[in-house]
């Protein structure tokens, strides 16, 4: 497949890329743009973030298959012109098992080794059946058909999951995944690293020993932070809360602090044996590279 921060033959590479061994290992999580406009924000952001030489560029995969085409067109134009390795997003709220494995096909012929599989978001009407209930069935049949061809990574709750009854069913529901076939895990942003220490510790009591790569989000955004965590069960601890809301509209200090806020908790996690970060864009560039400059100290 693709060497890190390298240019697979045939291929254009349009970055420059610094050598791997300079900084701490990170990936960048995109969405597909729905527009020209967006199509336009994004390529800025993957060419300056491939510049650093991520471990690889993942794109998501909307509720119920909604951005489907939008990301295998995204997917294939990071394969051909980033220079980094790509991981797509495949998850069980998809209109049919043919669509999946065709997509499976399609991203492991033109070179896709890697994949982010999640249960997903529900769409808010459905007109199909999900062919799979939960992301360990279908890192299961994965496996069934590709083997171990594809690495699988997938998700994880250290602050668990708004549907988890309790932190002794999220692990539960976790370790299901792995048994299936998980490789590593990425988890839910959040912004207490003793939840995170605390989760692993569970997780290797439980006999989970894969990497678990600790989520990212910047904060840009006090409004939409808060309504995304409100979504996701991503818990803001009440000092930051405050923090934040007293900036009130002023953006400007809201991302310094953040920046600040943020940059030390990646500080604590790579401090405390993180095996890498793994970064929610929002597809924009600016936050992420600033956090990324502190942390090796550029």
């Amino acid at each position: 497949m693709f060497g890190e921060g390298k240019t697979t033959p045939g291929r254009r590479n349009l970055t420059r890329t610094i050598p791997m061994a300079t900084h701490p290992p990170v990936s960048f999580e995109f969405f597909p743009p729905r527009d020209d406009e967006q199509r336009l924000t994004l390529r800025s952001t993957w060419q300056k973030l491939a510049r650093v030489a991520p471990r690889y560029l993942t794109v998501t995969f909307g509720a119920g298959g909604s951005t489907q085409e939008a990301t295998q067109r995204t997917v294939r134009e990071l394969i051909d012109l980033s220079g980094v390795p790509v991981a797509a997003h495949i998850s069980c709220m998809a209109p049919g098992r043919e669509v999946l494995d065709g997509l499976l096909d399609e991203y492991r012929a033109s070179g896709v080794s890697r994949l982010v599989v999640l249960r997903g978001d529900a769409p808010e009407t459905f007109d199909f059946e999900p062919p799979f209930r939960y992301a360990s069935e279908l890192v299961r049949h994965v496996r069934e058909r590709h083997g171990d061809f594809f690495h699988i990574e997938v998700g994880c709750y250290p602050e668990v999951h708004p549907e988890s009854d309790s932190m002794d069913s999220e692990i539960r529901w976790f370790r299901e995944k792995v048994n299936a076939g998980a490789d590593g895990a990425i988890t839910q942003y959040f912004f207490d690293a003793e939840a995170y220490f605390r989760f692993v510790e569970r997780c290797g009591a439980a006999g989970v020993d894969i990497p678990l790569i600790p989520g990212i989000m910047p904060i840009t955004n006090y409004t939409q932070l808060a309504r995304f965590s409100k979504r996701c069960g991503a818990r803001i601890p009440p000092a930051l809360a405050e923090r934040l809301e007293s900036f009130g509209d002023d953006g400007a200090a809201i991302r310094e602090y953040g920046l600040d806020v943020v940059s030390e908790l990646c500080r604590r996690l790579l401090d405390g044996g993180a095996p890498g970060l793994h970064f929610y864009t929002l597809n924009r560039a600016n936050a992420t590279l600033r956090i990324w400059q502190r942390l090796v100290g550029g």
